[in-house]
């Protein structure tokens, strides 16, 4: 039997809302301290992973965690590819999150939906699988490697993940992708999927803290702004 495996990471915590409000281009992001020791944990729990193949989708958060995961590794490691296909979906209004478009970000989130659901107004959940599984098509078809990390995106990682789980046209917006995660999956023989873990984070093996999602503190910082301490825009 023939099965490979894919380490299927989240790239590691960035700040998207600063004080001035969301930051209007979520691609110029970088990591935080805390998301570089996030990534470097992540990078010591696959110390003793032999990765042949590691792919990113480019943005500089994702090409970031992955060096330093890379870093806490032995010997000589492939190169970092980067598949633009594989970005963040596209928001429709990152600069202002309106109270109407953080309820729709939430049910997005929050359970199953279809390929109707967009991403702040924005990319459908259908226009980013459809950018989105083709790639990894193209991966899987690749028989050279054996052992895969990918360092993406938590509503790519959704796609991928739902994928594996029930097959395409549906997402699962509430497999939560925290900062610097990584999700287990083996492929094949043939088109057949195992998903062994999903959302460890080695910074934190047993979650004992904060019990809000990431997307959720992200409406929760941007309506902090929005709502002025008398109730007006802030």
């Amino acid at each position: 039997m023939t099965r490979r495996r894919i380490y299927l990471m989240r790239h590691a915590e960035v700040s998207y809302v600063t004080d001035a409000g969301p930051v209007p281009d979520t691609d110029a992001v970088m990591l935080t301290q805390r998301g570089r020791e996030q990534a470097s944990a992540a990078g010591r729990a696959l110390h003793d992973v032999a990765i042949d193949r590691v792919v990113t989708s480019g943005i500089p958060r994702t090409t970031a965690t992955a060096a330093l995961v890379l870093a806490e590794m032995p010997g000589t490691s492939p190169p970092v590819e980067e598949w633009p296909d594989l970005g963040e979906a596209h928001a429709g209004t990152p600069a202002d999150i309106s109270a109407e478009l953080a309820d729709s970000l939430m049910v997005t989130f929050s359970g199953a939906v279809g390929r109707d659901a967009s991403y702040l107004g924005g990319e459908t959940v259908g226009s980013l699988a459809d950018r989105v599984n083709p790639v990894m098509d193209r991966v899987l078809a690749d028989e050279a490697w054996d052992c895969a990390l990918l360092v993406l995106h938590g509503a790519v990682n959704r796609v991928i993940l739902s994928r594996a789980l029930v097959g395409e046209g549906v997402f699962l917006g509430h497999l939560e992708q925290s900062p610097a995660c990584i999700n287990v999956l083996d492929h094949g023989p043939g088109p057949n999927w195992c998903v062994r873990a999903v959302n460890v984070t080695p910074y934190e093996v047993v979650p004992t803290g904060s019990r809000q999602t990431s997307v959720e503190r992200i409406v929760e910082r941007a309506a902090a702004l929005r709502v002025g301490p008398r109730g007006s825009a802030g």
